[in-house]
């Protein structure tokens, strides 16, 4: 609640700017013969709609976080501008792939980092600490800090793309690690820095409109990517401002992309399958295709996919509060981390051994509903 004292109306602006360039996209793809997706996206292994739609909704968030620079003070404006030209070469890249110019995983992993890179530069800040013993000694190496920060960031990019497979499931864990810093940096008196992430909040609620539960318009490659630029070094400036700020429990702010992730990468390791090689096995996908095989249905995919980022949001949200609670506390943040790691790896292996066994129309189930 105490989050309400931070509202500006001036956020309202982000947000109708989302909103209403959403809808003017959304109008211009169903009148005319712009196709603003690659028409083969609704046919990829990984994907979890059936009809064309138009991916382009980080122009809508991203122009709604630029036109907020027309309502500040010319004492933050220009730092403002200068992080926003950080973004440049994230968004340029995923907007290409958006627009079916191909642009490969390497050359997209290399556009994220020379964004971290350039805030680097023109922000003259970087990773503080890691709040690890070991680790930390070697951070007071500028170099390594900075190449650990550049690493870092453009993982972050790269995990919320790896979430943006339903409808809303990006945008929501977005909101949900925005809501999570804006109440760290308010506890401990960085008000400017909150009122920044609720703007995030803002611009994304406002896609949010048309992206959920419907699925009128997706963040694709351009949102999912710039998303990620923009959490991570929120975090990194509240690190760098508030000393007592755990790495550990930012870490918990943004468990689900991060764990989702690094199993990604050990699951395609395992089964020799190339990193940047897209599968249906994440763990929102899993969700999506047991609500599909145990209840509604192949044919019924319009109403799982909403249905299955219902069911995540809140093991999405319950790492978030844990860094909230936890946000000065690293030993308690840290065996949060550790039982919620297990949870996401213990379920996600118990719930693919079971879901089979209840699929529609299988003995077990139909014992199983006799029973009850």
């Amino acid at each position: 609640m105490y989050l309400a004292q931070l509202f500006d109306p001036r956020l309202l602006y982000a947000f109708l700017a989302s909103a209403l360039t959403c809808a003017a996209i959304i109008l211009a793809f169903s009148s005319t013969h712009f196709r603003w997706f690659r028409s083969e996206d609704s046919r990829a292994v990984q994907s979890a709609h059936k009809r064309p739609t138009p991916r382009i909704g980080g122009v809508a968030l991203i122009g709604a976080i630029v036109f907020f620079a027309a309502f500040l003070a010319e004492s933050v404006l220009l730092r403002y501008l200068t992080f926003c030209a950080t973004l440049l070469p994230v968004f340029a890249a995923g907007l290409s792939e958006d627009l079916g110019l191909r642009i490969s995983p390497r050359h997209r992993l290399f556009a994220s980092a020379l964004s971290s890179l350039l805030a680097v530069t023109f922000l003259q800040i970087w990773l503080p600490r890691t709040d690890v013993p070991m680790l930390d000694a070697l951070m007071t190496f500028a170099p390594f800090a900075i190449v650990l920060t550049v690493f870092l960031g453009a993982t972050a990019c790269n995990a919320f793309n790896l979430i943006d497979g339903l409808n809303g499931m990006a945008a929501g864990a977005a909101v949900l690690s925005a809501l999570a810093l804006a109440a760290i940096a308010h506890t401990a008196g960085e008000t400017l820095l909150a009122q920044a992430c609720l703007l995030l909040v803002a611009a994304v609620t406002g896609f949010l409109v048309f992206n959920y539960p419907l699925g009128r318009i997706f963040l694709g490659d351009a949102g999912a990517y710039s998303i990620g630029h923009i959490l991570f070094w929120l975090a990194l400036l509240l690190m760098n401002r508030v000393e007592s700020v755990s790495g550990v429990a930012l870490l918990l702010v943004f468990f689900w992309p991060v764990a989702d992730t690094i199993f990604s990468i050990y699951r395609r390791s395992l089964h020799r399958r190339a990193i940047s090689q897209p599968d249906r096995l994440h763990y929102h996908q899993f969700v999506m295709r047991a609500l599909e095989v145990v209840w509604l249905g192949r044919a019924n995919r319009h109403i799982a996919n909403p249905l299955a980022t219902a069911v995540l949001m809140p093991m999405v949200a319950a790492p978030v509060v844990a860094g909230v609670m936890f946000w000065d506390n690293t030993p308690a943040a840290a065996l949060s981390l550790l039982v919620l790691s297990t949870l996401f790896v213990g379920s996600y292996i118990v719930g693919v051994r079971l879901a089979p066994r209840f699929r529609r129309g299988s003995p077990v189930r139909q014992l199983a509903m006799a029973g009850e």
